[in-house]
């Protein structure tokens, strides 16, 4: 590290998108233009670029070229539910200092499960979630179908709407069971049932530390389906320009958008989330909002990741996101910052 605690080098850690994966394989991870994105932002502010994406050989690779700080938005190998972890590990043994939350609150948002009951432990609003471990889990669940009640079953730890089709949200028990039995055998991981929320979905950015504050917040819209249902699914976000339109915070009434800010900072700090983070919402059928997930490392894409388009809808720019969440990250570490 450079004298005083002034960072010369950063290091980007990350997972690249790969050419033959396998449907949703790499769902979750980075085209090479984000990469470059983020390297060219940190480039204009003076720093040395080094990137490091994730492979067996990372650790060595860090050794040899160590930065004096990593910006990670690495989302992990494999299928466990500790893969987001990983890398942040690696980092905290070498005693490297990182961007963005630690293993432990990764490891929790990552599965559904265990955030669903944290928050709702919390006294932060969620929807009704079952857990379904096996086919005999999924064939007692056919109490839950009552009157006009419709579910959405996915895997317990994914992301990026890893096994979520437009198939998936179910109104009957044999359908809950097919599709329950398609996430055992494709993900080899527990399903959930979680209760579908008919009203708008909603997404906010959180960024800061000590006194984190909501960023913006969009609504995502359907542009073909009606809203009561509309489901973001894989489907609709590899084809967003058709499927969905943004709409920023003059769309969402001023009740709606202050219940989101004070959910999302609620959650925030109950989860000890770190510099920056992405909250997803759905309302209810009397208008009030859920969170339906919790993102740590959300995209930063500068073509169509969520997070830096709410920011853009509020009028702020690419480089500035980047900027700000540079800034919190090095502020938590008591770094110098002349940015």
């Amino acid at each position: 590290m450079g004298i005083s605690g002034r960072i010369k080098t950063i290091g980007i850690t990350y997972n690249l998108k790969k050419k033959g994966a396998l449907l949703d394989e790499h769902e979750e991870y980075d085209e090479a233009e984000t990469i470059e994105a983020i390297k060219k932002e940190f480039g204009k502010l003076g720093f040395k670029v080094l990137l490091f994406e994730q492979d067996a050989g990372l650790p060595a690779r860090i050794l040899r070229n160590r930065p004096d700080f990593v910006f990670n938005i690495a989302e992990g190998i494999g299928s466990s539910r500790g893969r987001e972890s990983q890398v942040p590990c690696v980092l905290e043994s070498m005693g490297i200092p990182y961007s963005g939350s630690d293993p432990v609150v990764l490891g929790i948002t990552l599965d559904k499960y265990y955030t669903n009951l944290f928050l709702r432990s919390r006294g932060v609003p969620v929807p009704g979630m079952f857990l379904i471990s096996d086919d005999r889990e999924a064939e007692a669940l056919g109490r839950i179908f009552n009157g006009r009640k419709r579910y959405i079953v996915k895997p317990r730890w994914e992301g990026s709407s890893k096994g979520i089709f437009l198939r998936s949200v179910v109104k009957e028990h044999k359908d809950l069971r097919k599709r329950a039995a398609e996430i055992f055998d494709r993900y080899r991981q527990p399903a959930l049932a979680e209760e579908f929320l008919e009203g708008d979905e909603i997404t906010a950015g959180v960024l800061g530390n000590d006194a984190p504050r909501v960023l913006g917040m969009m609504k995502i819209a359907p542009t073909d389906v009606p809203k009561k249902d509309f489901l973001y699914s894989i489907e609709t976000k590899r084809e967003w320009k058709k499927k969905v339109r943004y709409e920023g915070e003059s769309g969402i009434p001023a009740k709606t958008r202050r219940d989101i800010e004070k959910c999302a900072v609620k959650a925030y700090n109950a989860l000890e989330l770190r510099d920056v983070s992405r909250i997803d919402f759905r309302l209810d059928g009397r208008g009030r909002p859920k969170i339906i997930d919790i993102n740590p490392l959300p995209g930063l894409s500068p073509a169509y990741s969520d997070l830096p388009i709410l920011y853009r809808l509020k009028g702020g720019t690419y480089s500035g996101l980047v900027k700000l969440i540079l800034r919190e990250s090095f502020k938590r570490h008591r770094f110098q910052c002349g940015f």
